[in-house]
């Protein structure tokens, strides 16, 4: 069974996104917290409806929940629009997607705390889930309202969906 790489290197960053140094992903997610960058796309089709991922179970951190389209983390060295592209790349084949930045945020468990940088695209090509991935769907808006707070969704996903829902929907 795969698993996540503990020695990949994150860089660590202050809350306004700036680089003040660097650790491993172990390190990362060992209960110590280092602020790291995430990147998060939330992919909607042009009917208005979500694409989620499943999250693979062996992944070490939230495994077996839906979660949002495309999430990752920026290696070190690495910028955040070029995280972005990449995971979108590699967990469901995307290229030709135009991103909008909607905002940041700091995010906090148990074991790590992240910044995430969260983006949304409208696309209708196809959609490819890499091995990365355990599948993935578009849902109704409505099916996801239904089902959060039921343990469906991962935590970042349920504390961000209706923002970015919010700011969809004001700019539509």
């Amino acid at each position: 069974m795969p698993k996540d790489n503990s020695q990949e290197m994150f860089p660590l960053v202050d809350e306004q996104g700036n680089i003040i140094g660097a650790a491993t992903r172990g390190e990362c997610h060992s209960g110590s917290k280092p602020l790291h960058p995430v990147i998060h796309l939330h992919v909607f089709n042009v009917a208005g409806e979500l694409y989620l991922q499943k999250r693979p179970v062996w992944k070490d951190i939230q495994p077996d929940k839906w979660d949002t389209a495309v999430g990752g983390h920026v290696d070190l060295g690495e910028s955040v629009e070029i995280a972005l592209r990449r995971e979108a790349k590699e967990e469901l084949g995307l290229t030709d997607f135009t991103p909008e930045f909607l905002f940041s945020y700091v995010f906090e468990s148990e074991i790590e705390r992240e910044l995430v940088f969260v983006y949304k695209t409208v696309y209708s090509g196809p959609i490819t889930p890499s091995e990365e991935l355990n599948g993935g769907t578009f849902c109704t808006l409505n099916y996801i309202r239904e089902n959060l707070g039921k343990g469906v969704f991962t935590p970042n996903f349920e504390g961000e969906i209706e923002r970015v829902l919010s700011l969809s929907e004001e700019k539509n």
